[in-house]
């Protein structure tokens, strides 16, 4: 294998070799066949010649007659894919409304009983000091998110390393005023998530320069093409409306349904009782974590839509490729998008239980389930990794050619292995890094949690039994939220490996400036895209 590359010239300033001067040099291998990866594979889309006059399945343009994005991308029939998926997730929203409506009802009927910040007479369970503390999460969760994005694109280069550093920081500086608070379970939890965290960035070093680059080359395509930010803009509006919908219902369970000194038990539906709020919490956990993933992958897809227009038709953008990718989402691919969504969220309200269970394992002083829960944690983990590696290609399968989830899932993966593009993506850091900054979001929200706690000192907390369930709320609300604000840039550089995996003659022939320089990061891509 060869050097790694120019990294230490990439960040010194010095000159590198002109990304020009690839165009001319032919690689020493032979000519590129079309891919046979099975009889079950349908054609990818033509990449478009320079003069942009390419038909696309059975629609032929006249010349110079811009594409619509359905007419660049057509989607053989059944057309309609994993509509199950799709009915049962409006099941399950429905259900989220019927349960929201019933608590709220029940926590509207009570308010003066739950007081504001301070003032409450409830003892028993969460209260409107909750509320507050959700909503002071949110915002801080909506300015951090939005900060992280804008310093992505103002500080691209250093983008990595402010991520890696702040994320190892923040960290340990959360783990070590919990454990002088003598806040156990707490701190030692971030204390080694920190760790993990610092040899994770160590590791990384040798591969930031080839990361930089794909995570420049996405925020370019983003400035001018389609209306990526908008999107994210937008989901990220929703992502908040919905938190705060989140928090109001999470909170009114317990003001409606634990059993105590409640007067909310004599009204609305139902009584009061501990197994009611735990089916409850549960229910309407499992809810959010399925809407909330639905809702990024969604914003996922259709940003792949303009980005893979902007891979195979850069001489001849499609028109309304936002809009029409956006449509495809939540037509076509509602029922695929919903699956994919599905499996992640078993795993994440999975991970949530587990990581409120061991917290109270370890307050109890029950070390033996600390351990157990520890080991059901990483294992989960793993189960976590795989699925969302899996389902981020498989949705730019989907964005494009508009395949069920399996299918997509199982063609990705079988073309990213033969194309060897798997070894792009593992030297590829975006996906970690986005990852550790919306961690880094959702500890500072944990601690936010924290200390409104350790101030505010409400009636129902005197004991600290709330404290885990609060702060894991409050770290879940500020990770997904930063998650989806951060999806286009993530969407883009995953649509770039899909399409090259499909087509890499389209990336030295339409894109060879950005074929240059990723030789001139990372040479093992000329063997790579070649596989």
């Amino acid at each position: 294998m060869g050097p790694r590359g120019e990294a230490a010239d990439y960040y010194s300033g010095t000159p590198q070799q002109d990304p020009s001067s690839y165009q001319m040099q032919e690689p020493n291998y032979p000519p590129q066949q079309p891919p046979q990866y099975g009889q079950n594979y349908a054609q990818p889309p033509p990449a478009p010649p320079p003069n942009g006059n390419q038909s696309y399945g059975q629609y032929q343009p006249n010349y110079g007659e811009k594409l619509n994005f359905d007419q660049a991308f057509q989607i053989q029939r059944p057309k309609w894919h994993d509509l199950w998926a799709g009915l049962l997730f409006i099941a399950v929203f429905l259900g989220y409304v019927a349960v929201s409506g019933i608590a709220i009802q029940g926590y509207s009927h009570t308010i003066s009983f739950n007081g504001g910040i301070y003032g409450s007479q409830n003892t028993f369970g969460l209260d409107s000091n909750t509320v507050i503390l959700f909503a002071f999460v949110l915002v801080v969760a909506i300015i951090l998110s939005y900060a992280y994005m804008w310093a992505a694109r103002a500080f691209t280069k250093q983008f990595i390393w402010i991520t890696g550093i702040l994320n190892v920081v923040f960290g340990f500086v959360t783990a070590i005023y919990m454990l002088s608070r003598k806040y156990w379970s707490g701190g030692i939890v971030f204390l080694l998530f920190s760790i993990f965290a610092l040899i994770c960035f160590i590791s990384w070093i040798p591969r930031i320069p080839f990361s930089v680059l794909m995570l420049q080359t996405a925020i370019d395509v983003s400035k001018k093409y389609g209306h990526v930010y908008i999107v994210s803009l937008i989901g990220g509006i929703l992502a908040a409306a919905f938190g705060a919908w989140y928090s109001v219902t999470l909170v009114a369970i317990y003001v409606k349904y634990e059993p105590g000194n409640n007067p909310a038990c004599s009204t609305g539906a139902g009584g009061c009782s501990s197994g009611k709020v735990i089916g409850l919490i549960v229910f309407v956990t499992f809810a959010m974590y399925w809407i909330s993933e639905w809702l990024k992958n969604t914003i996922h897809t259709t940003i792949s839509g303009v980005y893979g227009s902007w891979y195979f038709c850069s001489h001849n953008f499609p028109k309304g490729a936002t809009r029409g990718a956006f449509k495809r989402s939540v037509t076509y691919s509602f029922g695929s998008i919903s699956l994919g969504s599905l499996l992640v969220a078993i795993i994440n309200c999975l991970r949530q239980l587990c990581s409120i269970a061991q917290q109270q394992a370890r307050q109890d002083g029950n070390m033996i389930g600390v351990a157990l829960f520890c080991c059901l944690q990483c294992f989960i983990a793993i189960l976590d990794w795989a699925v969302q590696f899996l389902n981020r290609y498989a949705f730019s399968h989907i964005a494009l050619y508009g395949k069920s989830y399996i299918a997509a899932a199982k063609d990705t993966w079988k073309m990213i292995k033969d194309r060897g593009i798997d070894a792009l993506v593992n030297e590829c850091l975006i996906g970690p890094v986005l990852s550790m900054g919306a961690i880094f979001i959702g500890y500072a929200c944990a601690l936010l949690a924290y200390l409104y706690l350790l101030f505010t000192s409400p009636a129902y907390n005197q004991d600290g039994t709330y404290t885990p369930v609060v702060v894991a709320f409050a770290f879940v609300i500020g990770l997904q939220i930063c998650q989806i604000f951060t999806t286009p840039l993530s969407s883009g550089v995953d649509t770039i490996f899909v399409a090259m995996a499909w087509d890499p003659e389209v990336m030295m022939r339409d894109h060879p400036d950005l074929y240059g320089r990723m030789v001139a990061v990372y040479p093992h891509v000329q063997q790579a895209i070649h596989a």
